[in-house]
């Protein structure tokens, strides 16, 4: 058994705040969904090894009502240290609040925490 998606949430209309951060932000690429699915609204993105290989997906949904996900959450495991901070730096820029006060307290990793634009916890961390 393997993971082979996580799926957060964004109200009616939230996709292009999505692509603002999962793509913009993360730099996931975002593929299209299946037919059968469009209608629903929301987006989905892919991360890719080198090689092409798939390493992380993640789908966007709509709810109504919608409610982030305060606590729970994907946690996403980059390259390195040095994309780590790239990647805090880059949303830095783009206005999220990066909150690294945790970034000690998982042994062997550091970590960063972040809201997407919906308010969404996600988790960033690389293995020291």
């Amino acid at each position: 058994m393997r993971l082979h998606h996580v799926q957060v949430a964004c109200p009616a209309g939230g996709e292009d705040e999505a692509r603002r951060f999962w793509a913009g932000g993360l730099g996931l690429t975002e593929v299209e969904k299946p037919a059968a699915l469009g209608g629903r609204g929301g987006a989905w993105f892919r991360a890719h090894a080198r090689d092409g290989t798939v390493t992380a997906e993640l789908h966007v949904g709509v709810e109504d009502p919608f409610r982030p996900a305060a606590e729970a959450h994907p946690a996403l495991l980059l390259a390195s240290v040095g994309a780590l901070e790239a990647t805090g730096s880059r949303l830095r820029d783009q206005g999220y609040a990066v909150d690294d006060a945790e970034r000690d307290t998982f042994p062997g990793h550091a970590r960063l925490h972040v809201r997407d634009g919906h308010g969404n916890r996600v988790e960033l961390l690389a293995t020291v």
